[in-house]
């Protein structure tokens, strides 16, 4: 098989050795916030979305996402704007999102996630970069922001899958956070590649 890499053109390919056109069923680039209060190892800030907030504009969210969500938690975060670097992408999730200024962060913690979604008639899976960044609140009580109707620092041990919403149970786990039943990142295929459900 030939050896395709993750350069990308649009058009004809003859002429670019090893470029690809883009996945078949899309790729995103996200940024996830995990911030932690001072004196609790295990909690997260956590949100359950207003969905009267510009979600679209904030956080890339479909309307029709956002009344899925529902009440389920779901972290500060968001897909990259175009050409937006990961940390440009920090400031302005901590702006619109939290109404916050610069927080002290560490990362990013970079995964690469691939994931056949059922029903998608493309050879290739849809292909998710994750950017996190982990932080301190600096207070032990959470923050209040229009975005959100409620946030909490939420103990994700004692928090399952079904309660967070958009995938990010698999986000957290990615970083040794495991929600309340353990392990489940989707089941891995005979080439590598994983399975899941579309994320709301």
């Amino acid at each position: 098989m030939e050896r395709r890499f993750a350069r990308f053109r649009r058009g004809p390919l003859n002429d670019y050795p090893g470029a690809s056109e883009v996945p078949d069923n899309g790729m995103c680039f996200s940024v996830f916030l995990v911030l932690e209060p001072p004196d609790r190892d295990g909690a997260v800030l956590m949100g359950r979305v207003d969905p009267a907030a510009p979600w679209w504009e904030i956080g890339a969210i479909p309307t029709a996402m956002v009344g899925a969500i529902g009440d389920r938690w779901m972290l500060p975060s968001s897909q990259l704007l175009l050409f937006e670097s990961p940390a440009e992408a920090c400031r302005r999730i901590l702006k619109e999102q939290l109404d916050s200024g610069p927080v002290p962060l560490t990362g990013p913690l970079v995964f690469s996630d691939p994931s056949v979604r059922p029903g998608s008639p493309g050879r290739d899976p849809h292909w998710d970069f994750h950017f996190v960044y982990r932080g301190r609140w600096s207070a032990s009580t959470p923050p209040r922001a229009p975005a959100w109707r409620h946030l909490e620092f939420v103990e994700v041990a004692r928090t399952t899958r079904a309660e967070i919403a958009r995938g990010q149970g698999d986000v957290l786990e990615l970083i040794g956070l495991l929600p309340k039943e353990g392990p489940g990142r989707r089941a891995r295929t005979a080439d590598g590649r994983t399975t899941g459900k579309r994320r709301t």
